[in-house]
C-alpha cells in the first residue's frame, strides 16, 4: 500500500477565543504569497470537537482581533 500524501498544514495560526485564522503558503508566478482561512471551533452534541465556517454575533469581536493578527503577521512576511 502506498503512503498517503502529506496533508498541507498551515504556517501559523493564530487564535482569540472559539475564533482562528490559519495562514497558508502558496507559490505563485511571482513568488510566495499568502492566504487565510477563518474558522470557529466548537464542542458538538457528542462532545468532539467541530470545526464551522459560520460565525454569530458573539464571535465578531474575536474575528476582528484574529483578521488584524492575520494582517500583521503576512504583511511582516510578505514580500510584495
Amino acid at each position: 500500500m502506498a503512503p498517503q500524501p502529506l496533508k498541507p498544514k498551515p504556517v501559523t495560526t493564530l487564535r482569540c477565543s472559539s475564533i482562528q485564522a490559519s495562514v497558508w503558503k502558496n507559490e505563485g508566478e511571482k513568488g510566495p504569497f499568502y492566504n487565510v482561512t477563518l474558522s470557529r471551533s466548537y464542542k458538538g452534541p457528542d462532545g468532539t470537537w467541530k470545526n464551522s465556517e459560520s460565525f454569530g454575533f458573539a464571535d465578531l469581536e474575536a474575528l476582528l482581533v484574529v483578521v488584524q493578527q492575520a494582517k500583521v503577521w503576512v504583511s511582516e512576511h510578505s514580500s510584495r
